[in-house]
């Protein structure tokens, strides 16, 4: 796979990561369907940039000054982050509902910078991760301006970049989060000699999880909406505060499936399994799968 920006082909298409564009930036019928070159260089700027704590943490504090996504500070205490549509929403709400008292979390930022930054602070840090066909086909659901190829190339680059620290981490895999938390807890307790409380996946604190999870405003409704949910993410806000101003309420807040799973979204990424199967991108499948595995096997820190 070229690593260069952009190289001209004998038949006058261009290539981008690997990536081929035709002349005007469609791509072939039949492949995937049409997104702008320009958004497409943003992502794979963007994909290259927040590889990079000291180009891309000065810009994330700029552009996201909190309370979501938090960007890590010698004030925080915790990172919850990883690859998008990786349980992050589910872990962090689970997390501090789980607390006694709020816990400073850096979150959402979805950039391997806060994960090395964390890794050289040596602050106590959860990584998440999701096999790659259900992360990238939730991204697309998602995101449907990125193109499928361009999120193979970034889930790869994403989780390659954090190997050389692995073992400043504690691993999540998308099923253990969201189905035994508690354990995963333990082994970030085990690791960093913390003492958070684990969470308990018992019919009430999951009702209550999922109430809070769907209440998360999309990014362009949050400037119109209370900031107590999102200052409760990031340990800005009590678990008692965020009750107090739900009761005071006249009515309940709008919910969206946006962070939780629902049948339209299954629906949606059935009609991207085709394209997601297409051989052309055979090479780029397996080298997501492969650092996807190479996780999951590596002995776990400190061993």
């Amino acid at each position: 796979m070229s690593e260069r920006l952009t190289t001209e082909a004998g038949d006058g298409q261009r290539f981008i990561e690997g990536v081929t564009l035709g002349p005007k930036g469609s791509q072939r019928r039949g492949v995937e369907p049409p997104v702008s070159s320009v958004r497409r260089l943003r992502h794979m700027l963007r994909t290259r940039v927040s590889e990079h704590p000291a180009l891309y943490l000065p810009f994330a504090r700029r552009k996201y000054p909190g309370p979501e996504p938090e960007v890590i500070s010698a004030q925080t205490q915790l990172v919850i982050d990883g690859y998008t549509r990786s349980a992050g929403t589910f872990a962090v709400y689970a997390f501090q509902l789980a607390q006694d008292e709020p816990v400073r979390i850096a979150h959402h930022l979805h950039a391997p910078a806060q994960l090395i930054a964390a890794a050289r602070m040596r602050i106590p840090t959860l990584v998440l991760i999701r096999e790659p066909q259900g992360a990238i086909l939730s991204q697309l659901v998602q995101e449907p301006h990125v193109a499928l190829r361009d999120a193979l190339v970034a889930y790869a680059r994403f989780h390659s970049c954090l190997r050389p620290y692995r073992r400043s981490f504690v691993v999540g895999e998308f099923n253990e989060v969201t189905q035994d938390f508690g354990a995963v807890i333990r082994r970030l307790n085990e690791q960093f000699g913390t003492s958070f409380r684990e969470f308990v996946h018992t019919e009430a604190n999951m009702r209550e999880c999922f109430e809070l999870v769907k209440e998360r405003p999309p990014l362009e409704e949050r400037p119109t909406r209370s900031s107590v949910l999102l200052e409760f993410e990031s340990g800005l806000a009590t678990r008692e505060e965020l009750r107090r101003e739900r009761q005071r309420r006249p009515e309940p807040l709008p919910t969206r499936d946006l962070w939780v799973p629902s049948a339209e979204k299954e629906a949606r990424k059935a009609a991207l399994r085709e394209r997601w199967l297409q051989p052309e991108l055979a090479a780029l499948r397996a080298r997501a799968q492969a650092v996807y595995q190479w996780f999951l096997e590596e002995p776990s820190p400190g061993a």
